[in-house]
């Protein structure tokens, strides 16, 4: 982006790094391939976080910022991976407002939603921002962008100032406060579980084993 990042979020990303180099040393004492361990791998969650998935389904909450570079690079790997689901799993991507700094992406995110454009535009608001450098800061720069995408602008710009859009936020951020979370990408299985690159050396294929054997253990009924 162009506008600056704001001081916080230089120091989650700055401490991303660093717990990221240290996990991955402790990590590497741990065969590659072993089952995941509680407080390693993964986090519980307690109390359970309520789900909004359809009964039968297991759900698996991404959260995520627009701005993230590793959020970026993730991107085609969750869209590959959601490719490989079963019917059994419900995936949504949450977009929380962590930082002041990231509340432009959420709103962004949210006004997309509510036009029923979010999965269809999330490819393209990654490319703008990492490989374009385009500043997703400002509501008209938002609104211009979406309309180069095909989105009505005079919708864009009801839809962006909206209660419901505002109260979608509110939600987003509500729900990264219940699961702790601390960064992005970060992962929600189920209401009960809490996964990330960050807990597995930074290695995104990880992320997906953990994630799997997670989804596994709620089929099971075991957890």
């Amino acid at each position: 982006m162009n506008e600056p990042i704001d001081l916080s979020t230089r120091r989650f990303l700055k401490a991303v790094g660093a717990g990221a180099a240290v996990l991955a040393a402790g990590c590497a004492s741990r065969p590659k391939g072993a089952v995941p361990e509680e407080g390693f791998e993964y986090k519980r969650i307690s109390p359970a976080v309520p789900t909004v998935a359809a009964k039968g389904k297991i759900e698996v909450v991404e959260f995520f910022w627009y701005s993230c570079p590793f959020c970026n690079a993730m991107e085609p790997l969750i869209h590959d991976w959601l490719g490989r689901q079963p019917a059994d799993v419900a995936f949504r991507a949450v977009h929380p407002g962590i930082s002041p700094s990231w509340r432009a992406n959420q709103q962004l995110h949210y006004t997309l939603e509510a036009l029923g454009k979010a999965d269809d535009l999330r490819k393209s608001v990654f490319s703008a921002i990492h490989d374009g450098g385009m500043d997703l800061g400002r509501r008209d720069q938002m609104a211009s962008f979406a309309a180069g995408l095909g989105v009505d602008r005079q919708k864009f710009l009801q839809a962006f100032d909206s209660p419901a859009v505002a109260a979608k936020m509110r939600e987003a951020t509500d729900l990264a406060k219940a699961y702790r979370i601390d960064g992005v990408p970060m992962f929600g299985i189920n209401g009960k579980w809490l996964t990330s690159p960050s807990l597995l050396g930074g290695s995104y294929t990880e992320t997906f084993r953990v994630i799997e054997y997670l989804l596994a253990l709620e089929r099971k009924g075991t957890a």
